[in-house]
């Protein structure tokens, strides 16, 4: 007869930390633990090939360290016979097997699997302990607190209150430096000089279990987007603070400066590449603040550079957060600019002749990654400007970026970058013309476009579209105080200037 447990603790794959909640009270005489690989969450969108290796082998990972504990695994793998292929099912097969008394488990990070869960238990007549994600900052509770009463709501004040509430950069009650933020200092660009010579990236060579997860992507995943021969993310926890530590060493002293440049078949920059490590929860976040700020400190890293750094971690990463749970799940419906063009095809191949948007996209799909300038700025700019239905673009960042979960990547995606939300995740819609991409990069200058023409047979797409998107939604932009100056730019064209410029952009549509 099979032993009944006390608690079957439910792991997803994005909560791979021994400190869980779901794990405070774990008893390995009593409990057990169920984790999952179903086919169902590499194809609702098709998560690319570096993504889906990432997910499964450090899921991997984790359940080994867990067995090394003597603690009771209980794991389906995607090749494993009768894999009913989704969640709800093999969760359903582990409640009949094992017949536990209770199912325990951390809040999970999308809307979809948490409503899925939640059936199975109820459809199974057991309670579903659901535990505060401990991971973070701040509770979904202590954002709808703070959101209460507010007409707007604005990440710097929220960041505030964080770095009031953990003592982060703070001297008494006044910021450290005397001001909260320095984005006036980190709008670096390269200049005509390039980067130079930059730190070397730290990636990891694929162990046994990482080697098995790649022939298995490759052979059950072989239509889902991306390559796999630059695997290297971290995919345990000791990796993961190798790659912390490399970050801080190396990187963080120009990443301010230096974080929103751009610069043609660079990958890898200054940037921290750990967001995917945290995302999974192989780090937490309060030793990735307690490190950038000892390294401002110890007068090894500048102020600029290891506010910019923790903003990101406790002002951005906590607000999004806060966003997605108080919003969903009508939030992945919002259009507030009535936007409903197709993505275009070369998202998925990199086949186009803007030099920026052929260098973002070939990177994305041969590292699953891409850093946050060329997601805001460049893919999901273009996508804005041309009027994607902001679903479909959600759903590609999701798809092929190996940091991507949904609580993170949809609120960045829909609310900051195609501005579909209507102003609830950030204070205007980010468009500008190729002539940002020219100041921030190389790019334009072996491009067959010309950032500085509207139209014409090398005008830039970026620059075409970005009048029409300010001719189009006039109306609406014009509400907005933030947009006041580009309305008045807007404003100096001519009738005939405009009438152009919607041919030329109604004749990029129609080709895209």
């Amino acid at each position: 007869m099979a032993k009944s447990f006390r608690h079957l603790v439910l792991i997803l794959g994005d909560q791979l930390n021994l400190d869980s909640s779901a794990l405070a009270d774990f008893d390995p005489k009593q409990d057990a633990i169920w984790m999952a690989e179903v086919m169902e969450e590499s194809t609702h969108v098709p998560s690319s090939k570096q993504r889906s290796t990432l997910f499964l082998s450090a899921m991997r990972h984790f359940a080994q360290n867990l067995r090394d504990k003597n603690w009771s695994v209980f794991y389906t793998r995607l090749n494993d016979a009768n894999n009913t292929g989704t969640l709800a099912g093999e969760l359903e097969k582990a409640i009949q097997a094992h017949q536990p008394q209770q199912l325990v488990i951390t809040a999970p990070g999308e809307w979809r699997v948490l409503q899925s869960l939640r059936a199975v238990a109820k459809q199974q007549g057991l309670s579903l302990e659901i535990r505060d994600d401990t991971h973070f900052f701040s509770t979904v509770r202590e954002f709808a607190e703070h959101a209460k009463g507010r007409k707007q709501l604005r990440q710097e004040f929220f960041y505030r209150e964080l770095r009031q509430k953990t003592g982060v950069l703070m001297d008494g009650k006044k910021p450290v430096g005397g001001q909260w933020n320095f984005d006036e200092e980190n709008r670096g660009s390269f200049g005509k000089q390039g980067p130079g010579m930059l730190p070397l990236p730290l990636r990891f060579e694929p162990d046994e279990i990482t080697l098995e997860v790649m022939a298995l992507v490759k052979d059950k995943l072989s239509q889902n987007p991306g390559a796999l021969s630059s695997f290297g993310w971290p995919v345990t926890r000791h990796q993961a603070l190798q790659a912390l530590d490399s970050f801080i060493q190396h990187r963080l002293p120009s990443f301010g400066l230096y974080q929103d440049a751009m610069w043609e078949g660079e990958v890898w920059l200054y940037h921290s590449h750990i967001s995917s490590a945290l995302n999974l929860k192989l780090l937490n976040p309060r030793e990735v603040v307690e490190a950038a700020e000892r390294a401002y400190q110890q007068g090894h890293v500048p102020l600029p550079a290891a506010e910019g750094f923790i903003r990101q971690v406790l002002g951005w990463r906590e607000y999004v957060r806060g966003i997605y749970w108080t919003q969903m799940p009508e939030y992945v419906e919002r259009n507030e600019m009535q936007a409903t063009a197709k993505l275009p095809a070369f998202y998925w191949t990199g086949k186009t002749d803007m030099a920026c948007m052929r260098d973002a996209i070939h990177q994305t799909l041969e590292h699953g990654y891409a850093h946050h300038i060329q997601r805001l700025m460049v893919t999901g700019l273009y996508a804005l400007l041309l009027g994607v239905a902001p679903k479909e673009v959600h759903e590609w960042y999701l798809s092929v970026y190996v940091d991507a979960v949904e609580w993170v990547e949809l609120p960045n995606t829909l609310g900051m970058s195609q501005f579909a939300d209507g102003g609830v995740m950030a204070s205007k819609p980010y468009v500008a013309s190729g002539k940002y991409i020219d100041r921030m990069s190389n790019h334009c200058k072996g491009c067959k476009f010309n950032p500085a023409l509207a139209t014409g047979d090398t005008a830039c797409p970026f620059t075409t579209l970005y009048w029409d998107y300010l001719n189009r939604h006039v109306d609406v932009l014009a509400k907005n105080p933030r947009m006041l100056m580009q309305l008045k730019n807007l404003n100096r064209l001519s009738d005939e200037a405009r009438s152009e410029i919607a041919i030329q952009a109604n004749f990029i549509k129609n080709v895209s």
